[in-house]
């Protein structure tokens, strides 16, 4: 990367990299504390619980530090950038009470390896068989997941996981009932806070925003995080019991590790667990597969997305891309990181920062590195219920609701795989959601295929049938094409074409000589093969 580095881009990559670090921040930190789970799951271990602790949005940081400068030197992407995505974060929220956080990065760690060995074995082109629907169901549920999860926050309830279980539940683990616990402990300041960063969020969403060329390339998020700090400063200086019920405490604030704070940096590195317990732990593998799965999927996604979006067209390696993640994962999850993956939203605002070369997405990794070293005690006055605001904004867009919609208008079929997905998702685990997701999705391909392998259309008036086979026929078609043949009426005529078919299968070439040799005889039927001269030897 840095032998092509060129003077002459300077210019347009440091201005590039500093609009994608003040779009990265914010996000950065709400994923990262947004990924940190009450410990209400009272069947975890007590070293799984006090675990959490090691858990602060700085491991968001670290992700982004990791996307930006690693994952960047190693990838083939002009424009892509990497870091934490909304798209993992109910993965984390899952795994970490049932592993540990140490545990967790572990999984990051072999995840990472996984992916390496993906791209090492050219394996880049696997994430383009798994169906759009059910990409589309696994990320509406994660917006879902996302919107429920950041609700306890927008009321204020941002209990310290050591802390007391204010989220422990009545019936269970269920969300909702977080929900109504947080309904009862409300605090206004925050619920005043989120409301506001709401309305500019969406503000920013209507169409004069983002037909304006300088206000579209402004980050919002980051307006939202600085407002958020500035009404609750005022907030606590309005005195009174007005400051007494809308000051936010530190515990509704931003926490990141102290050491950034007084300088000991060498207690910032959270480590994986490499006992031999965590080693012969299956769930931890199992969560491995899952984020290598997932983070790939995603990455090969946003890396074709972003190629439509540069201006030069260019196409990137997938390949290359999957070792770049992948070495990215290992060394987030080896020093205390989240997942990383590329990631659209930030992609896209580098080329529209008007970036020249993947030198901006590198800046953007050092903007991260020092601003949390340089300037940490201002990043601790930010509410978490600004953060909130921005990620149940990036759960609704995950959602997408006018798109499944119109999907079920369009492609039924297509729409009730999302459905499926998404409640699959919900009911169970994301991995096995997107599985049930998945078959359902290949059961309506199959039945398509099963439809459309042939065309079949009778004159009855001249006795005639004409049956047209499409490129590919197999042994899924046998009992159509039989039906079909055998209700061809005694003494009529029948013209079987193949010209357009290059696969078919043993089975179809076996009912079709039945029907030639046997059938069509015994009922008198004249029969015409168009191309199977291919298929069919002078022999048979």
């Amino acid at each position: 990367m840095f032998k092509k580095f060129n003077f002459s881009t300077l210019k347009n990559d440091l201005p590039a990299g500093l609009v994608v670090w003040l779009v990265a921040l914010p996000l950065c930190l709400g994923i990262g504390q947004g990924s940190i789970p009450v410990p209400e799951m009272i069947d975890g271990s007590l070293q799984t619980i006090k675990d959490l602790k090691f858990m602060t949005p700085f491991s968001g940081i670290i992700a982004g530090i990791i996307g930006g400068i690693i994952v960047t030197i190693f990838s083939g992407s002009k424009f892509g950038v990497s870091g934490p995505a909304a798209g993992l974060m109910s993965i984390v929220l899952i795994a970490v009470p049932e592993i540990g956080f140490r545990g967790f990065l572990l999984a990051v760690v072999l995840s990472g390896v996984i992916q390496f060995l993906l791209g090492l074995f050219r394996l880049g082109i696997v994430g383009y068989f798994i169906p759009t629907s059910v990409i589309h169901g696994m990320l509406a549920s994660i917006g879902i997941t996302l919107i429920l999860k950041q609700i306890p926050h927008a009321l204020g309830v941002d209990n310290e996981p050591e802390g007391e279980l204010a989220f422990q539940q009545v019936d269970g683990e269920n969300t909702f009932s977080e929900i109504l616990l947080s309904l009862d402990n409300l605090a206004i300041g925050a619920f005043i806070i989120f409301l506001i960063s709401m309305i500019i969020l969406l503000v920013w969403e209507l169409p004069i925003v983002k037909k304006n060329d300088k206000l579209k390339l402004f980050p919002v998020s980051l307006l939202v995080v600085v407002i958020g700090a500035v009404l609750n400063q005022l907030f606590g200086s309005v005195g009174g019991d007005f400051s007494d019920m809308t000051f936010l405490g530190s515990s509704h604030l931003v926490n990141l590790p102290d050491a950034l704070s007084n300088g000991d940096y060498q207690n910032l590195i959270v480590t994986p667990d490499f006992s031999m317990e965590a080693f012969a732990n299956k769930d931890i593998y199992i969560y491995a597969i899952t984020i290598a799965i997932v983070a790939s999927i995603e990455t090969l996604l946003c890396l074709e997305a972003t190629d439509k979006l540069d201006p030069d067209k260019n196409i990137s390696p997938t390949n290359k891309e999957l070792k770049a993640q992948g070495i990215g994962n290992f060394l987030s999850g080896l020093i205390g990181g989240l997942p990383v993956t590329m990631v659209i939203v930030r992609s896209s605002a580098n080329i529209n920062a008007y970036a020249k070369t993947k030198m901006s997405a590198f800046y953007h990794g050092v903007f991260l590195l020092g601003s949390v070293f340089i300037f940490p005690t201002l990043l601790e006055l930010i509410p978490l219920s600004s953060l909130a605001a921005i990620l149940v904004l990036i759960g609704f867009k995950l959602v997408k609701i006018k798109n499944i919609i119109k999907l079920f208008k369009t492609d039924w079929e297509n729409g009730l795989v999302i459905v499926i997905t998404i409640i699959a998702v919900l009911s169970t685990d994301l991995l096995s959601g997107v599985g049930i997701g998945f078959i359902i999705a290949m059961f309506f391909l199959l039945r398509k295929n099963y439809e459309l392998a042939f065309i079949s259309h009778t004159d009855e008036e001249k006795n005639k049938t004409v049956i047209s086979f499409a490129q590919i026929v197999s042994f899924l078609n046998k009992g159509a094409l039989m039906t079909t043949l055998q209700n061809i009426p005694d003494g009529g005529s029948v013209k079987i074409s193949a010209k357009k078919c290059h696969t078919m299968s043993k089975e179809i070439q076996e009912v079709i000589k039945d029907f030639r040799d046997i059938n069509s005889k015994k009922k008198n039927i004249s029969l015409d093969l168009i191309g199977f001269e291919k298929f069919f030897t002078e022999e048979n």
